[in-house]
């Protein structure tokens, strides 16, 4: 791995970082969210046409700057720095690179040149608030979040007057930008339950039986909205074959743009965990009790150097997650591994730098109003989304094998597996082992005295 920056990804950082800290301070933010789409119009119309940011991932034959993963983290390390409220995320980062996998030639003609030059936004629409099981961040769940074929979710069917449209039946809960994106990609179930499988479709803004309603959010910088389906009209992205391969490369196309979202939402945490982590120190260098700046007590010094060494393990994690997207393809086990424990490293450091910024900022930090807020806001919303750390960790750790096979609860609650040779004790709970020092059937030790060995992950 090449640590260094090219000169042209040390432009964009650059440049990016300029434009955000002339346009986008904290009462910005805050007028910006007030808004009806909840983010400046204008600053993201200038983003894009300055910068190509919404096609900063996409290939120049459909109009993007032809960069990758590492560019787009970049540029979402800028944008996390000062709590962009824009749509960056849900189109560049989740909509995108699902066009762009899935989609026919024409849908990509159609769609991409627009996303690229910021005239069309778009969002992902996942039932069951599992946005992070549908992208294979978190333990599998076989399409169980997409509704299973059962009642809930949302479904699919064709349309009854023969023709190659569906209609889509249906609620989803949380969409990320779904309150103002001009386009829906809604995952639901088509085939009922004996061929169910789970489909991507388009769902146009205006359409009609679409109700779409904006959420009261933690985090109002990053708007959500509960999407409302009543026999809508929708268009499959790509081609179904009617059987189970429409559905699995839908999921393999999630579990791809998973592992590229993983490495730019780290990077963008470690953005926001970064400038929280500067404001405090600037904060401490100015405030001073008993005759002194309350920074140089050895107290506080020793919280903000814990904050600082964690924030900058993440930063490492984030930059070779990108990377390895980037260089061993978003669909490497590798890349997936890197990408998960990144992203839950990042949430950690951006929750500690948060916690800490509240704290040192003494009475005034504790204000609902103060600035310090909006990243505390962030880390909690975030961490709520996209995690939590712990189903992160041991998403990762069952991709690299380290607790064998895994005997999956088949609706997400509890996942529990077998000891070190992969194997649960005879019951299939994976507590009681076997004769080799972990412990028997009945519960006790093993024959050699020790403590039997209990791997029992709790996701």
């Amino acid at each position: 791995m090449d640590a260094a920056f090219t000169e042209e990804q040390d432009e964009i950082r650059r440049t990016l970082r300029a434009l955000l800290r002339e346009r986008c301070g904290p009462d910005e933010v805050k007028a910006a969210v007030q808004t009806a789409p909840g983010y400046d119009e204008a600053l993201w119309r200038r983003l894009a046409r300055t910068l190509g940011l919404p096609g900063l991932a996409l290939p120049a034959a459909y109009g993007g700057v032809g960069c990758g993963v590492i560019e787009l983290a970049l540029a979402c390390e800028e944008t996390g720095r000062v709590l962009l409220p824009s749509p960056l995320l849900a189109t560049a980062v989740f909509a995108a690179p699902l066009v762009a996998a899935l989609g026919t030639e024409a849908q990509r003609a159609e769609l991409l040149p627009r996303i690229a030059d910021g005239a069309l936004t778009a969002a992902l629409a996942v039932p069951g608030r599992a946005l992070p099981e549908a992208l294979g961040l978190v333990g599998v769940r076989d399409g169980a979040w997409a509704g299973g074929g059962r009642a809930g979710g949302v479904q699919a069917r064709p349309d009854r007057d023969g023709g190659a449209g569906w209609r889509l039946y249906g609620q989803v809960e949380q969409v990320p930008g779904g309150h103002s994106s001009e386009l829906l990609l809604v995952a639901a179930r088509a085939g009922g339950y004996t061929r169910g499988r789970t489909l991507l479709f388009l769902v146009r803004a205006g359409a009609d039986g679409l109700v779409r309603t904006r959420l009261t959010a933690l985090d109002a910088t990053r708007p959500q909205a509960r999407i409302e389906l009543r026999n809508v009209s929708a268009e499959l992205l790509g081609v179904d074959d009617g059987g189970s391969g429409g559905g699995e490369a839908v999921a393999e196309a999630l579990a791809a743009a998973g592992t590229a979202a993983a490495a730019v939402l780290a990077a963008e945490a470690v953005g926001a965990a970064d400038a929280a982590l500067a404001r405090t120190v600037e904060y401490v260098r100015a405030r001073e009790q008993f005759g002194r700046p309350i920074g140089s007590f050895q107290a506080v010094k020793h919280r903000l150097a814990d904050v600082y060494v964690a924030v900058q393990a993440a930063r490492s994690a984030a930059y070779y997650a990108a990377w390895a997207a980037a260089e061993g393809g978003a669909g490497g086990t590798e890349a997936a591994v890197a990408g998960g424990l990144a992203l839950a490293q990042a949430l950690e450091a951006q929750r500690t730098a948060a916690a800490e910024a509240v704290q040192l900022h003494g009475g005034i930090g504790f204000t609902w109003e103060h600035d310090a807020h909006l990243y505390f806001k962030r880390a909690a919303s975030d961490e709520l989304l996209f995690g939590p750390v712990h189903r992160l960790r041991a998403r990762a750790a069952e991709r690299e094998g380290l607790f064998g096979a895994a005997d999956r609860a088949p609706y997400g609650g509890h996942e529990q597996r077998g000891g070190s040779g992969g194997s649960g004790g005879p019951n299939g709970d994976g507590t009681h082992d076997g004769p080799d020092g972990r412990d028997g059937p009945d519960g006790r030790d093993g024959p050699d005295g020790r403590d039997g060995l209990r791997k029992a992950v709790t996701v």
